[in-house]
């Protein structure tokens, strides 16, 4: 992954980043925030993993599919094994995606996963179980994404891989087909 966004280029979707970037600042800002407004530990907790979830959603289903070209799920099968499916763009679309956009989503992803656990670790510090709760729970559904579409994108690589490896022998073999046809 690139550290620096790529210069000159423009979002080609700013809307879908505004929203992606907007309900995860919107949980941090209200955990952090809500001591200076409020008093009651149910409020804080009820609105902010309501944000987390909003977040969970937005990533999951919306931004991610737009801005990488990736959508991931899991399902239980009959045996009641865990079972991840992932959806990603053809080749030629998940090549015209956006660097700006890839880069935002990224970043933010993982940034956000860092700041509720440095949160974490000062409700730790401070004693705080009750806010530990809350930032566990918005932590663990920043994983769940980063997981997701980390598994995701290896597995869009393989397919990718798979899908060159593939026309590369079929290409190989019609050449050799026609180049002893001819003899």
């Amino acid at each position: 992954m690139d550290l620096n966004p790529p210069p000159g280029e423009n979002y080609a979707n700013p809307k879908t980043c505004f929203f992606h970037v907007l309900f995860k600042a919107a949980a941090l800002a209200f955990y952090i925030l809500s001591a200076l407004f409020f008093d009651s530990f149910v409020i804080i907790f009820v609105v902010t993993v309501l944000l987390g979830a909003l977040d969970f959603w937005v990533v999951k289903n919306v931004s991610g599919r737009i801005l990488v070209g990736l959508r991931w799920w899991n399902e239980i099968n009959d045996l009641g094994e865990s079972v991840w499916k992932f959806e990603c763009l053809d080749q030629e679309s998940m090549a015209r995606m956006n660097k700006k956009d890839s880069w935002l989503f990224w970043w933010t992803l993982y940034l956000t996963a860092v700041a509720w656990l440095v949160l974490g670790i000062f409700s730790l510090i401070r004693f705080q179980a009750d806010y530990l709760l809350v930032v566990g729970v918005c932590l663990a559904l920043s994983i769940a994404n980063i997981v997701g579409f980390t598994k995701c994108r290896k597995d869009a690589k393989k397919q990718i891989q798979q899908f060159a490896t593939q026309t590369i022998a079929t290409r190989f073999s019609s050449t050799l087909q026609s180049a002893f046809s001819v003899v």
